[in-house]
């Protein structure tokens, strides 16, 4: 009797870091559902997945939308019936825009979007699908942040104020701490890491490493044994070769 295959939901995934951690969870045997707000871009990166020869799936999500993610619910349901891991990169980062340089200055309108990408919309899409998770009694969630959402380092670090951005990712560290503490008695497994500065549309020409660099950590994440790390934030793995865990 063959294992069935493990899936994956990553939200945000029709290109970036998204399609990188899709990608690389295709390469060893994930079954992946690539998600996107715009199906064109969606089905785009699907088909590019299967002209590496790799059968990914694809459903339309707006994680930002109560009645996308209920309608995408409930087709995994009918489908797959399971979901076994969800990598949470779906984002926005309003940082180029000068009023993001003073906590002063920042919009208010523009943090609030930001929020509701970056933070409601990790608590809405976890509350749609962990009791799917519950059902086998297993799950990884990978939640995306940043080493600028480290509460110990940012009044040393030498990276942009960028309010909107940091405070969402705040926001998400603590989603992170408080479903670990809910569900430690569980087999699902919750953890945050950083993927550094990488040239996506999001990073930049400019960035030092690639995509697919800054998805490493997301794929240990997501395939940590029974008993790996829970509630944990961690590094890039490109920068210590290995593994390694931030201070909050």
């Amino acid at each position: 009797m063959t294992t069935p295959k493990r899936i994956a939901v990553v939200t945000g995934s029709n290109r970036g870091l998204g399609y990188a951690i899709s990608r690389k969870l295709s390469d060893i045997g994930v079954h992946v559902i690539l998600t996107s707000r715009k199906e064109a871009e969606g089905l785009a990166a699907k088909q590019q997945l299967a002209n590496e020869g790799f059968d990914a799936d694809y459903h339309l999500l707006d994680v930002t939308n109560d009645a996308s993610v209920q309608q995408f619910t409930e087709w995994l349901r009918e489908t797959y019936g399971k979901v076994d891991i969800l990598v949470n990169n779906a984002g926005v980062n309003p940082t180029p825009k000068p009023e993001e340089s003073s906590l002063l200055t920042v919009n208010l309108e523009t943090m609030q979007t930001t929020f509701e990408t970056n933070v409601l919309a990790v608590v809405r899409i976890s509350q749609a699908l962990i009791p799917l998770m519950k059902e086998q009694n297993y799950g990884r969630i990978v939640n995306i942040s940043t080493e600028m959402a480290s509460l110990t380092a940012i009044s040393t670090d030498y990276y942009p104020l960028a309010p909107s951005y940091r405070l969402s990712k705040i926001g998400v560290n603590g989603i992170t701490v408080i479903l670990a503490k809910e569900l430690q008695d569980t087999n699902i497994l919750v953890n945050a890491y950083s993927p550094g500065w990488m040239k996506t549309d999001m990073g930049g020409e400019n960035a030092p490493f690639t995509a697919e660099e800054g998805a490493e950590t997301a794929i240990y994440l997501a395939t940590l044994p029974d008993g790996g790390a829970q509630g944990k934030f961690f590094a890039e793995m490109r920068k210590f070769g290995g593994p390694v865990q931030v201070q909050w």
